[in-house]
C-alpha cells in the first residue's frame, strides 16, 4: 500500500488551509472545499483541486479531514459529502467540536460506515503552516496506518488517547489544553490593560519577571502582537476562541465544575468581537477592558 493518499480537506480557514498545503507538500493528492470558495482558491497554486461542493471534494478520497467552525457545521458538511463516500473511508475530524458534538459526529460516521477518528490539533497559524501541530487522536488501532501519513504531514507529533473516537478522549484533552491557552491569553491582555491604566511601561513588567518562574514565552509573544499592532492576520481568531471558551464552560457545567476564569474569558472575547475585533488574533480581547468608543492602542 502506498503512503501517498487522496485526502479531502473540508474547511480551509486558517488551520485547514495550512494543513492542506502541508498535505500537498508531502506528496498527497489534495481535494479542498470551503463554504466561501475564495478562501480555498489560493490552494490551487499548491496543487490542490478546488471543489464546488463537499460531495465533489470527497469523490475518490482515501481519507477525509474536516476542519470547520464547530460540530454542527461539520455535521452539515458531512451530510452533503457522504453520498459520494465509500464505506470504510477514514474520517479525520479535527474541528474543535466539544464533547456533545463529537458523540453526534461519531454516530453519523457509524450510520454511514465511515471509520471515525476524533483528531483535534493543538497549535495556531504558525505551527500549522510549518507542519508542526500536535495531533491529539482517538480511533481504532486497525486503520491507523491509513491516517498516519495525514497526521505526519500536518503535525510534529501524534498523541493517541484511546481506541474509541466516539468517547471523545482526544476532544476532552483538547478542551483542557485550550482552557489553559485561553486563560493565559486573557491574562496577557489584562496585564497590558492594567499597565496602560496605571501608566506603567509593560517592558518594566517583562524585565521584572525575566528569567524567573513567572516568565513565559507565550505571554511575551501574545503581548507583542498588541504592543506592535500585529493582530492581523490572526494566529487564532477572537471569534473562534470565543466559541472554544463556550465549549469549555459547557463541558465544565455538564460535569459539575464551575470554570469562572473560562466564563470570564468567554465574555471578554464576545465583547471584543462586538467591538469589531472578531477577525483579529485572540489576544485582541485586550480591547474588552475598555469602552468600545475608546478603542485604545496599547
Amino acid at each position: 500500500m502506498t503512503d501517498k493518499l487522496t485526502v479531502s480537506v473540508l474547511g480551509t480557514g486558517i488551520m485547514g488551509a495550512a494543513m492542506a498545503r502541508n498535505l500537498a507538500k508531502a506528496g498527497h493528492t489534495v481535494r479542498a472545499w470551503n463554504r466561501t470558495r475564495a478562501k480555498a482558491e489560493p490552494l490551487a497554486a499548491d496543487g490542490a483541486h478546488i471543489a464546488d461542493t463537499p460531495a465533489e471534494a470527497v469523490t475518490g478520497a482515501d481519507v477525509v479531514l474536516t476542519m470547520l467552525y464547530d460540530g454542527p457545521a461539520a455535521l452539515e458538511v458531512m451530510r452533503d459529502a457522504v453520498p459520494a463516500l465509500r464505506p470504510g473511508t477514514p474520517w479525520v475530524q479535527s474541528t474543535t467540536a466539544g464533547i456533545e458534538a463529537i458523540g453526534e459526529l461519531a454516530y453519523f460516521a457509524r450510520e454511514h460506515e465511515l471509520v471515525f477518528y476524533d483528531a483535534p490539533v493543538l497549535g495556531t497559524r504558525q505551527p500549522a503552516e510549518a507542519g508542526q501541530l500536535l495531533v491529539l487522536a482517538a480511533g481504532p488501532t486497525e486503520g491507523r496506518d491509513k491516517v498516519a501519513p495525514v497526521f505526519d504531514a500536518v503535525g510534529a507529533r501524534t498523541v493517541w488517547t484511546g481506541e474509541d473516537g466516539a468517547a471523545g478522549s482526544a476532544s476532552r484533552l483538547k478542551l483542557v489544553a485550550n482552557s489553559w491557552v485561553i486563560a493565559a491569553t486573557a491574562a496577557a491582555g489584562e496585564v497590558l490593560a492594567l499597565s496602560k491604566a496605571l501608566d506603567v511601561d509593560p517592558q518594566k513588567f517583562f524585565d521584572a519577571i525575566a528569567g524567573g518562574p513567572l516568565d513565559m514565552g507565550y505571554l511575551r509573544t501574545k503581548s507583542a502582537l498588541v504592543l506592535d499592532d500585529r493582530l492581523s492576520p490572526p494566529q487564532f481568531a477572537v471569534t473562534t476562541a470565543a466559541k472554544d471558551a463556550r465549549l469549555i464552560v459547557e463541558a465544565g457545567e455538564k460535569h459539575g465544575v464551575r470554570l469562572d476564569v473560562a466564563a470570564a474569558s468567554a465574555d471578554r472575547l464576545r465583547r471584543a468581537a462586538a467591538q469589531g475585533h472578531g477577525d483579529e488574533d485572540m489576544v485582541a480581547a485586550y480591547f474588552a477592558s475598555f469602552d468600545s468608543d475608546e478603542n485604545p492602542s496599547a
